[in-house]
């Protein structure tokens, strides 16, 4: 690409602007142009049975001002229109708009599609960059503004004569505004202004778009300001901002805009539109969101939003779109998942000590910008493992899913049979997948009988029976294993992670067997019968594995499997 061909971009007249020190502590208006903006760029646009679907969903997350098509571009458009208000669709305080040209046609048109509302906005627009007054209307900028001017007195007009009792509000925008030379941009909008009388019953929006994104954010930003600054009646005027993603810097914009003066934004669900899209009203409102605003839109089911969307538009959502792709609350980096793990833990004591549910609490999860269960998501689905995972991947799993809460030395050891696994398949390890290789690991049943004089046995105790006596079942453990020439170190693993199943505790055995480390588990419904179990399975591991301890007659893997598979059945089918 020979970058030269392309221009620098212009200096902006601003001194002493005062958005970099703004701050955002409150929503803009939101105004939706998924069925036109977004409509009009689908290569197959929506028919009036899809539009009412995405209307209700709008409808329904909260937003209040919903641009509903182009009424004079075709029947369908204009069917749908009339639609709404003939079947008195539109709640009461929503607000529809209708997009026209400033050409007296199609301004006609326009209005008398709206006979029969109870309000509506009539969206006016014409060009006025210097590029398109030059190659596309072959006007200057007087025959310009006038266009603007003649436009807006014929709205005016046939606001009089078609529509009695409505309340027409208007709004009007210089198309490919950030194109435009500013001081025209404001000559324009004051002679708009001048035409409509904006007054207390009388308000008018101002809307400013980056047609054709080629800026940084910054430079919207300093035009925005510059026209708070310049432009006449503060009180009955809003400034609205129409950005698009041309440089994958629209939500930048729209944020940037909004600390310079803007109050008000129009975009669409997930982006959608024109070239690179619109700018996305999903992240936008989730990052106010994520930064302790409310943005008044109800984000609590994004994936059923998705699916709507996808289905109105015929677009696939990307899996890395920020709040609402498949994978973007999912981590497969081992680091990641160890500190995601590590943050859940933290909560769920924190909750615990204080009494209250997680979800009441401050989000503090690392690599997690907002808590996916506030958008509707799961967590089963934070971690999933593949070959780039850790120890902290297949730990999450088997705590978050099967309610395990694994010891630190054996997550490291299962950790390297779940990267063998991953190694083989040169893919993603399912869940089930990892709970089957643990249970035909470490899980074997209670063994009646077995001898291992001097072993030393580390017992860490996943959850407890209800009533139990902590000291009681300490001493019950250490006489039972002092019986069979054990000497027992028992540790609670308990915390707010931990899931309860029923009546069952597992006991996790770290045994030294004539000083080879070896690891077992057991799970039943007495405490001592899970820690028996669980020193019979790192016997069992320990003979298989040729420990001196196991002599000649250690059991193969096919002993070892058989011993598994059922217990895997009934682990799994306890959770």
């Amino acid at each position: 690409m020979k970058a030269s061909r392309y221009s620098s971009p212009p200096r902006i007249p601003l001194d002493g602007r005062s958005w970099p020190d703004a701050t955002l502590s409150a929503p803009p208006r939101w105004l939706s142009t998924d069925l036109r903006d977004g409509n009009q760029a689908l290569s197959r646009p929506m028919s009036p049975e899809r539009k009412l679907v995405m209307f209700d969903l709008l409808v329904g997350m909260g937003y209040k001002e919903i641009e509903i098509g182009f009424p004079a571009a075709s029947r369908d458009e204009h069917d749908f229109v009339r639609l709404l208000i003939e079947r008195d669709l539109i709640p009461d305080d929503v607000v529809i708009s209708v997009l026209t040209p400033a050409r007296e046609d199609l301004i006609e048109a326009t209005m008398a599609s709206l006979r029969g509302a109870s309000r509506a906005t009539l969206h006016l627009y014409n060009a006025t960059s210097p590029a398109v007054r030059r190659l596309v209307l072959g006007v200057n900028r007087q025959e310009c503004k006038d266009l603007a001017v003649h436009g807006t007195h014929l709205v005016m007009k046939y606001a009089d004569s078609l529509l009695d009792g409505c309340d027409v509000r208007f709004q009007y925008s210089p198309e490919h505004f950030n194109d435009t030379e500013l001081d025209f941009s404001a000559e324009v909008c004051e002679a708009v202004m001048d035409a409509w009388q904006p007054g207390p019953d009388r308000p008018i929006t101002l809307n400013f778009p980056t047609t054709v994104e080629r800026w940084t954010p910054n430079l919207f930003a300093d035009q925005i300001e510059w026209m708070d600054r310049h432009l006449s009646h503060p009180a009955f005027r809003c400034l609205s901002v129409h950005p698009h993603n041309d440089r994958g810097t629209g939500v930048a914009a729209a944020e940037l805009a909004m600390l310079a003066g803007a109050e008000r934004v129009e975009g669409c669900l997930f982006g959608n539109g024109e070239r690179a899209g619109n700018v996305c009203l999903v992240t936008l409102g989730l990052n106010l969101a994520a930064q302790g605003v409310d943005p008044g839109i109800d984000f609590g089911d994004l994936d059923g939003v998705r699916r709507i969307v996808e289905e109105c538009t015929g677009l696939a959502i990307s899996p890395r779109h920020p709040y609402g792709g498949d994978l973007v609350y999912t981590a497969f980096s081992g680091g990641h998942q160890d500190a995601i793990k590590k943050g859940f833990d933290a909560m769920a004591t924190q909750a615990a000590v204080a009494g209250r549910d997680r979800s009441e609490l401050p989000w503090a999860v690392p690599y997690l910008l907002v808590d996916p269960q506030d958008v509707g998501r799961t967590y089963e689905a934070v971690v999933r493992v593949n070959s780039q995972s850790g120890k902290g991947g297949a730990a999450y799993v088997m705590s978050s899913r099967y309610g395990m809460n694994l010891p630190r030395g054996l997550q490291a050891e299962f950790a390297r049979l779940v990267q063998a696994l991953a190694d083989d398949t040169g893919g993603e390890v399912a869940p089930e997948r990892i709970m089957e290789a643990f249970a035909d690991e470490y899980v074997v049943p209670r063994v009646p009988s077995f001898e291992a004089p001097g072993a030393v046995a580390t017992l860490y105790l996943d959850g407890e029976p209800d009533g139990a006596d902590w000291a009681g079942t300490v001493a019950s453990l250490r006489s039972a294993l002092e019986r069979r020439g054990l000497v027992a170190r028992v540790v609670r693993l308990m915390d707010g992670a931990s899931v309860r199943r029923g009546e069952e505790i597992t006991v996790y055995a770290e045994c030294e067997l004539d000083g080879d480390p070896v690891w077992g588990v057991g799970i039943e419904p007495d405490v001592c019968a899970a820690a028996l179990a669980a020193v019979g399975s790192a016997v069992v591991r320990a003979r298989r594995e040729g420990s001196p301890t196991g002599g000649e007659d250690g059991a193969g893997d096919g002993h070892r499997r058989r011993l598994g598979r059922p217990r895997l059945r009934r682990v799994m089918a306890k959770r």
